[in-house]
């Protein structure tokens, strides 16, 4: 091959050149259906899923797995990636792998995943890297997360008061600086400091007191904290226990639970900023 003519292959197959005879490239859409099933999910990722030539999906529940296969046919499972004792960040790197390949050679894929695709979903982001590193459109559709749907079950407006949020573990692992008078959401509080998954799985007791350690500095022993899971069928109630920061350790968290502190009642403000709002004195 002339190597004029070889450089110009080799550059399709950089930029994305399918692998399966089609001239046409493959491209991604990386979609959320939601927390509750066949209730959250949007028309446009609905359009999305029906319209792919193959669906790869990571979904929390068979019921959710056989609704979609319902939708199109053409899926494949991604959650055998994940095993017990197998690095969680191995097979987040895999499932993107497997979306990318799927795109590289040519297909329409849709990644679907449950809640909200870009919040706390790392083969997602890899994936729609990757695509676009070879040369594919990629996209992502937004859907309902855990957190719309906790300002919603818990009745919570942030308006004025504001709220600040973190993975539990990464909260932990970099001691990150928070404001006690501000709302504080800890997402996937079950999997503290876990590397891998395993049967059954919920947050060591241990772990727990460590996180409390960490917060006890900042509220009183017996300031209320909500432990929270949001509904994922029409049929139940989403799961909200209140008790006091010192009692969490007696409550099983699971991957996920989302942990919210409410804000330490303050009267501190800028007396400069406040006279902004009372308006000048007649």
């Amino acid at each position: 091959m002339p190597s004029s003519r070889r450089s110009s292959v080799m550059g399709a197959r950089r930029a994305g050149a399918p692998r399966n005879g089609s001239d046409r490239p493959g491209s991604l859409v990386v979609v959320g259906i939601g927390l509750m099933l066949g209730r959250h999910t949007t028309t446009e990722t609905l359009d999305a899923i029906r319209g792919a030539e193959h669906v790869l999906h990571l979904l929390t529940n068979p019921a959710a797995e056989a609704w979609i296969q319902r939708l199109n046919p053409r899926t494949t499972p991604l959650g055998d990636c994940f095993k017990e004792g197998k690095s969680r960040t191995r097979s987040y790197a895999e499932m993107a792998e497997r979306i990318v390949d799927a795109v590289r050679a040519g297909e329409q894929v849709c990644a679907a995943f449950y809640g909200h695709p870009g919040v706390l979903v790392s083969p997602a982001y890899q994936a729609i890297v990757g695509a676009r590193r070879a040369g594919c459109q990629a996209r992502m559709l937004p859907g309902i997360s855990a957190e719309d749907c906790l300002f919603a079950d818990l009745t919570i407006d942030p308006r004025g008061l504001g709220w600040q949020c973190f993975e539990a573990s990464d909260f932990l692992l970099r001691r990150r600086r928070f404001d006690p008078s501000v709302a504080l959401i800890l997402w996937q509080a079950g999997v503290l400091g876990e590397g891998s998954i395993r049967p059954q799985m919920q947050a060591r007791p241990e772990r727990v007191q460590v996180l409390i350690d960490r917060l006890a500095p900042h509220y009183p022993a017996r300031h209320p904290v909500i432990v929270y899971e949001a509904s994922e069928f029409p049929i139940t109630e989403p799961m909200i226990k209140q008790m006091a920061l010192r009692r969490l350790p007696e409550q099983p968290l699971y991957p996920k639970t989302t942990l919210y502190v409410p804000p330490r009642a303050t009267s501190a403000q800028d007396a400069r900023i406040a006279r902004w709002f009372t308006g000048p004195k007649a």
